[in-house]
């Protein structure tokens, strides 16, 4: 399962209203290859459900993850952080062995 906090919920909630993304948009995560680390974490709206992406809920929040990605997540927790070293969504990822300095990608 992937979750989110609740500030990153809030956060999400904002962006959705703020982009005039349609009520039926979910977030879509996943992960690509690239990035200092390796593999980099894919964070965007969507609106077209494929046939083997894994849904989740949580805190009101849909969550839409593709097979592959999945495997690379489980357990994440989605984060949104705002203080003095940068602000923005940071992936709690308990699979991540290594991660770079600015904490957006990974390796297994």
């Amino acid at each position: 399962m992937i979750t989110v906090t609740e500030k990153a919920k809030e956060k999400l909630v904002s962006l959705k209203a703020e982009g005039n993304h349609p009520e039926e948009a979910f977030v879509r995560v996943g992960v690509a290859g690239g990035g200092c680390s390796g593999l980099s974490y894919v964070l965007d709206f969507d609106t077209v459900q494929k046939p083997d992406d894994k849904v989740f809920e949580d805190k009101g929040v849909r969550l839409v993850c593709d097979k592959k990605s999945f495997l690379y997540l489980i357990g994440t927790q989605l984060e949104f952080t705002d203080g003095l070293n940068g602000k923005g969504f940071v992936f709690n990822n308990p699979n991540a062995t290594r991660t770079c300095g600015c904490g957006e990608s990974f390796a297994v």
